[in-house]
């Protein structure tokens, strides 16, 4: 598997973000770990997309409450969703799973058995907050935003901190 410090100039380790309509956790999620890698400098080296495993806000920009929550911590979300497909099993390093659903849907489409072992859990990243999924905030009003990026900045941290010790 690539390591960002295997690469050559034209070759990126790549994480992708799914969660269910890709318009408020996966989107963040993206978003903060962008924020993270361009903070570090490794922008040429390791880049972020995202994607929902339901496609009916394809096109969509993030849910508005989510891209004020973010806007307010300093990240402009402007990903326009999109659903996820088994060829992002080709094109990504890692695929991290925002739920257990998305967790079990993405096992079910991954192309092959060795594609499943791309597939994560966002919550195996965060080491303070004792949670097993990060939540959708959808219906939980402006502290479940609060609540999802304060999961969101300490899982990317960590997800960022093991590609770089190249743990994958």
């Amino acid at each position: 598997m690539n390591t960002p410090n295997n690469l050559n100039i034209n070759n990126k380790y790549k994480v992708l973000f799914v969660c269910l309509g890709n318009i408020c956790r996966s989107p963040a999620a993206q978003g903060v770990f962008e924020h993270i890698v361009r903070e570090n400098g490794m922008s040429d080296r390791i880049e972020a997309d995202s994607a929902g495993t339901y496609s009916g806000h394809r096109g969509e920009l993030p849910d508005r409450r989510m891209r004020n929550a973010a806007l307010y911590r300093g990240y402009a979300l402007t990903h326009r969703a999109r659903p996820v497909s088994s060829l992002d099993f080709l094109d990504f390093d890692l695929v991290i799973a925002m739920d257990d659903q998305n967790y079990e849907d993405l096992m079910h489409l991954a192309p092959s058995v060795e594609a499943t072992h791309k597939i994560r859990k966002m919550a195996s990243f965060l080491k303070t907050h004792k949670i097993s999924y990060i939540p959708d905030p959808y219906y939980m009003g402006a502290e479940g935003f609060s609540l999802v990026l304060d999961l969101l900045e300490e899982g990317c941290q960590n997800l960022y901190d093991a590609i770089i010790k190249a743990e994958f």
